[in-house]
Parts: structure tokens; sequence; C-alpha cells
């Protein structure tokens, strides 16, 4: 069965993403649109426009064409947003970089981006120097000054206007992030013009954006990433909003952040959240401002969402997408954050979901779990060189299948279960580790979990549970406390204290890593 989204279809202008976000951007003046909130460095509106003007023409000057490729290597920083647009405002393509990528793995993707210029920072310089030789790279730019790189800033050097490129909003590339690879090699995200412009069409149609006019939005999300990309970087811009950036999470400085700049909004991801929950170094600060706090990229339980925003005292909304499709397809509105715990909220606008049998491939019945399926705008160009990928993601109806187990309650709103691939087969029953991970974490004494499944001759598999505590309970213990809540199939049937939980920078648990753990130690040494 089809479900459409229950608010009218929004209209998508045919206009560059550049086009789109800095629409406004002239009227706003002197009013910041980036504040790197270290060292206080403002970029006005203005100063916006003007230098995304000015670096466009310095790369058109430098032979960089329509259709090439530029890599950005780098941390969150207002410059980040001048680069970005500057390179598609002559037609380029922005593949974003994860900067904890070793010069390896840096390689590999500019490699198979195809990227001909890069951009990073004094810090990055001897990998970016190192993956770009591999790579074939031309040229390094480096925000600030650094042997061997050429500042960002000689771009602006020079007298040209911007040329007029002809883009096609619809076919024509503007970024090219890389999925997460936690399931596979890291895969080329082809995102067009229009994908990004029709997903901040539908993140914003409820809320006008004069009514962004006084927030101030925290952004320790990585730009890189899509979610960062859009909801932190384009969206606020769009909207009238000042950006507040910092370059890593760090808690402390985080909180004195929200405090110092009076930040109104914070889109994190679920290990912020659990850290804001059960940390007691968020009693020294005064969050006193925020009003909204939005969280995505990976599950987070109804528990843990409500315990927020009693702390905090502000609203919670969840949201739900991927990389391939730019990114949201659910959230929570604006009007009714809060009121939606432990669920994604409602289809956005122009949007249509599947939610189909896991065994069988048909229409799942109303109410049941299913791997979600979705049609809209904002869905991909494809996989970049990978038509095969492409065609086991995107079915010839446009269908993107995404990979996720997720039900419908009766509200219309999703709940996301679980990966297909991680969920556990038990003695024939279905396991959700998500399910089990958000019962772990309402125990005052675990601060941290993940379930991982084993092999086991008899079952098929068994959950394992890895917990991080606060050292006031034992691995029994925790076997206890899930057997008293959930289900006899479901009990963890090992349990393992560990110092950390592996993560991806977007918060999703790194099961891999722990399932490849698993299998080293039970190799005969």
């Amino acid at each position: 069965m089809v479900i459409r989204s229950p608010f009218s279809d929004v209209e998508i202008p045919n206009k560059t993403l550049t086009e789109f976000v800095l629409a406004r951007a002239g009227e706003l003046g002197d009013k910041p649109a980036f504040i790197d909130a270290p060292s206080g460095r403002t970029i006005t509106y203005a100063q916006l426009v003007d230098s995304v003007r000015v670096v466009a023409a310095g790369l058109d000057e430098r032979g960089f064409r329509k259709g090439e490729v530029f890599a950005h290597y780098a941390p969150n920083m207002p410059e980040y947003a001048v680069a970005f647009h500057a390179v598609a405002t002559v037609g380029g393509i922005n593949t974003t970089a994860n900067p904890q990528l070793t010069a390896g793995e840096l390689s590999t993707q500019l490699k198979a981006s195809g990227a001909r210029l890069l951009v990073t920072v004094p810090e990055l310089l001897e990998n970016a120097t190192a993956a770009a030789r591999q790579a074939g790279v031309e040229e390094i730019f480096v925000y600030g000054e650094a042997a061997g790189a050429t500042p960002f800033a000689s771009l602006r050097q020079t007298d040209r206007e911007p040329p007029g490129v002809a883009i096609n909003p619809a076919n024509d590339l503007v970024a090219l992030p890389y999925s997460s690879g936690t399931t596979g090699l890291p895969k080329g995200v082809m995102l067009t013009h229009r994908n990004l412009v029709a997903n901040i069409c539908q993140d914003t149609f409820e809320r006008p954006r004069e009514q962004w006019a006084d927030d101030r939005i925290i952004a320790v999300l990585p730009f890189f990433h899509s979610y960062g990309l859009v909801w932190l970087m384009n969206l606020p811009v769009y909207c009238g909003a000042t950006v507040v950036t910092l370059a890593r999470f760090d808690l402390r400085q985080f909180l004195r952040v929200i405090q110092d700049y009076r930040i109104t909004i914070a889109y994190i991801v679920p290990p912020i959240v659990l850290a804001l929950v059960k940390h007691p170094m968020v009693d020294e600060f005064d969050l006193s401002s925020l009003d909204l706090v939005g969280c995505g990229a990976a599950p987070l339980s109804a528990e843990l969402e409500v315990a927020c925003g009693e702390r905090l005292g502000c609203r919670i909304a969840q949201g739900y997408g991927l990389t391939e499709t730019s990114p949201t397809t659910h959230r929570v509105t604006y009007d009714l954050a809060g009121q939606m715990p432990g669920e994604v909220g409602p289809l956005v606008p122009n949007t249509e979901c599947r939610i189909l049998d896991v065994l069988t491939g048909e229409d799942a019945p109303a109410g049941e779990a299913g791997e979600l399926l979705i049609r809209g705008p904002q869905v991909m160009k494809g996989y970049l060189n990978n038509p095969q990928a492409t065609a086991l993601t995107i079915d010839p109806d446009g269908w993107l299948h995404t990979g996720d187990v997720a039900r419908i309650e009766e509200n219309g709103s999703l709940r996301i279960v679980d990966r297909i691939k991680e969920l556990i087969k038990y003695k024939g029953h279905q396991i959700a580790p998500a399910e089990l991970e958000a019962l772990l974490l309402t125990h005052p004494a675990i601060t941290d979990a993940a379930v991982i499944p084993l092999p086991d001759e008899e079952a098929g598999e068994i959950p394992k549970a890895f917990v991080v505590t606060n050292g006031s309970i034992t691995p029994d213990e925790v076997s206890q406390f899930v057997a008293d809540h959930v289900a006899p199939y479901k009990k963890v049937r090992a349990v393992e204290i560990i110092a950390e939980i592996p993560k991806a920078p977007s918060g999703k648990i790194l099961r891999r890593v722990l399932i490849d753990r698993e299998r080293t130690a039970a190799v005969p040494g």
C-alpha cells in the first residue's frame, strides 16, 4: 500500500541551490550568518554573498569548470559555506569528506569522486597532501596559511565576475557526500540541486521564514554529513537564522556555547542526547534559551526523548532520513515537537512510502513492521559510477529501499525498529538490537550500550550486550534487568562491560567493529 504525506505538496522552485539559499541574504546585510564559536569570527549575510561571488570568480580564473569535483576535508567553520556555494555557483560538485579520515581513506574518496581541487585546514594538511598525491589532485587550498598549500584567501584575488553557467537543477549535481560505509564500502551519493532545494522546502513548510529570524542554531554535527550539510549549513541560511559553528563535539564546550550564545535550536544525534540526560555537567550551565532540540541519524528511545525534554525544559523532535534522501523523509513538525516520543513523525510533503514484509517482499499489514521504501523529489540521482548498487537500492518504479525496518503508528507517524541486516535471528524470532539498547539505557547505572548477534549452534544467533557503566552494576545484573522487561526470547544471553561503544560521527553504533572483535577473540590463538 502506498502511503502519502498527510501534508499538501509544496512548490519546489526550479533554482540552483545557491540561488535558492541566498535569495534573501542580501536583504539581511550585517546580520551574522555564521559565527565561529571559539574565536567569535563572524561572516555576515552581506559578506557571505560577496565572498561566494568573489571565490566563485577565483575558481573560474583557475580553470575550474562545471561538472568538476572540489573536495572539502575540514571541520565545521564559517568558510566551509563560502567554499561550498562558490563551487556550486560555477557548476562544480562538492564532495565532502570526514576530517577524521586517514590519508589512505581520504585518497580512496578523492580517487572515486575524481576530485580536482581540495581545501583543508593546517592541522589536516599532512594527511591531505599524502592523499592528494595518491589521488592526483591538482591543487590543495588551506584555510589560513601553511607551507605546501595555497591559501584559500588567494581565490579572492581576482577582478573577474563569476561566469554565467547554465545549470539544470534537476540533473546537475551539487553535492557528492559518501555513505557511512558501515554496511559495505562507502559509495558516492549523487545529489542534485533540486534534491537539496526540495528537501529544504519539505523541512520548512510549516514554519514561515520570518519566525526563524531570532534563532541561533548550534552547528556541532559535521557539515560533511548530509544532516549537517542541509539542516545546519543551508536551511538556516535560507531561513535567515544565525549558525554558530563548532569544529568538534566536546560536552563542556557545547554547553558553554549554548549558554554564551543563547542558542535556541540544537540539531543533534542520540549520543549527545544521552550525555544531556545523564551527565552531571549539564547542571552547571544555563540552557534556558533552548527552544527546540532536533534529533536524527540514529534511533532515540521514547524514554530518552522525554528525559531530555524534562531536564532541559524544551521540546524534542525527531526526524528520519538517509544521505540518499537529501536527507529527510519523515519528521515531527515544529508545532508537534514533544508530542510523539520515540517516533520520527509523518512523511514530509511531496513524499510517499511503503512498508514491505521483510520475508515475502509484499506490502505488510497495517501497523506491522517491515522494510521502509521511499519515493519523492529528495531521492538521490544514484550512486556515482555504481549502476549495480543504484539498481539494488532504487527500483524501476523509483522506490528507494532504505534497508530499515519500521512501522507506521495509528497517528500516521513512523517508528524505526532497526536495520534489516542487524536483526538478530534467535530460534526463528527476530530481535531488534535497537529495542534492547533503548531498554538498557533506561537503567541509571548504564551510560551507553550496544547489542550484537553471536553465532550459536542451537539458537542460530543470541544477543550479546556491550555496556558502559558507572561501576555500580554487574553483567549478571544487566542480564536480569533485561529479562525482567522483555519476552523470554529477547533476553540478552551474554554481557560485557567495556569503556566505550564504537560509533560513527553521525552517532550510529558501529556494530561491525564489535562483531569483528568477537570473531577475532573466537579464533584459537
